[in-house]
């Protein structure tokens, strides 16, 4: 049995949080707490395997009890978020400070929304009772204040330039840290990088601005017709599916609603697809941490391209689903531990493997 404590100060959504565990017959919800100090208290008592947190807490806010936990106590936790511009950029910085995944709390009825969200949630929560957290080391920055400088002049000098080769990058559970990763070893010349991570709509947007000034790229929300440039990431937008396409000589980006694939919009499956139909071999991809196989067979197709592909190795996946099925089909080229795959993706578009 999983054992799950439920933290929030709403009591309506405690109450449906633990009916919704309840009934997964693998999932014992042990206590539940309205507060970090009293959750700190049942922590110690019950001894649970998963946390659900909420982000905004009364007495102390989750930012700062997930940071004391992740240093003292490390453990996985799920946060439950609001979709909010202030929700998205905590959840993201929870992310940051060590939490392994969240469900965003329905923007209509709660008692509805969050049953529509049962089979996530319960899915989201077996997942992380799998995941050995690691303590926090560091302070991560305030998530009220930039993390990085104003853009530097290097940035400016690639930003109308558009590129002939396209770095392809696909990630989804703990995704999100590793991607800025990735992106924080690049230069600021690196050719056009487009990147689907499994995100739900409303959080993409504050995903793209926290990349922004992270790192060295000029990174945004990826909009339709946008030229794929030199020295920039394009984040597919949630519930869109993003491709690259041709225009011409230039590569731009294209944005659908089709249907999911492989329960994901966006999907990395769909990306890595149109990487190769776009870019073929003037394209190096890499897929990245993630629980399912979404984007295993669109990287394997890259692969038998002749494509540069690498997956990131299980020793430094918070999940190692999607990069795990990747080397299992043989899709991967060099199977590298995270701070690795920066390099290894330029190394690879510059010398084209043979077919």
């Amino acid at each position: 049995m999983i054992r799950v404590l439920v933290v929030d100060d709403s009591a309506l959504m405690r109450q449906l949080l633990t009916e919704i565990l309840a009934a997964a017959p693998d999932i014992e919800v042990v206590g539940s707490a309205q507060d970090p100090y009293v959750a700190r208290d049942r922590i110690k008592e019950l001894n649970p395997d998963v946390l659900t947190l909420d982000v905004e807490m009364p007495r102390m806010d989750g930012l700062t009890f997930l940071r004391n936990l992740m240093r003292l106590r490390p453990m996985p936790v799920v946060m439950v978020s609001s979709l909010t511009e202030r929700g998205a950029e905590v959840t993201l910085h929870a992310l940051e400070l060590g939490a392994v995944d969240f469900v965003r709390k329905p923007d209509g009825p709660i008692a509805a929304g969050m049953r529509e969200y049962a089979d996530e949630l319960i899915e989201k929560i077996r997942t992380a009772a799998t995941i050995k957290v690691k303590p926090l080391r560091t302070a991560a920055p305030s998530a009220a204040t930039p993390e990085a400088q104003e853009p530097s002049p290097a940035r400016a000098i690639s930003s109308f330039r558009t590129t002939d080769r396209v770095l392809a990058i696909g990630a989804s559970t703990g995704g999100t840290e590793a991607i800025k990763e990735v992106l924080m070893r690049l230069p600021p010349d690196t050719p056009g990088v487009v990147i689907a991570q499994h995100i739900p709509a409303g959080f993409s947007a504050a995903f793209a601005e926290r990349m922004n000034r992270q790192t060295g790229l000029v990174v945004k929300e990826a909009a339709d017709g946008d030229r794929i440039m030199l020295g920039h990431a394009y984040i597919a937008p949630g519930d869109y599916h993003l491709q690259l396409a041709r225009d011409g000589a230039r590569y731009v980006c294209r944005l659908d609603r089709g249907e999911p694939v492989n329960r994901h919009r966006p999907s990395v499956d769909v990306l890595f697809r149109s990487v190769a139909k776009a870019a073929g071999a003037n394209a190096a991809a890499a897929l990245l941490t993630g629980m399912g196989a979404d984007g295993a067979q669109g990287l394997k197709e890259l692969y038998d391209l002749g494509v540069h592909t690498i997956a990131q190795d299980e020793a430094t996946s918070v999940v190692w689903g999607m990069p795990g099925e990747a080397v299992k089909r043989g899709g991967a080229v060099e199977v590298l531990p995270l701070p690795d795959i920066a390099a290894a993706l330029l190394k690879g578009l510059a010398a084209k493997r043979k077919h």
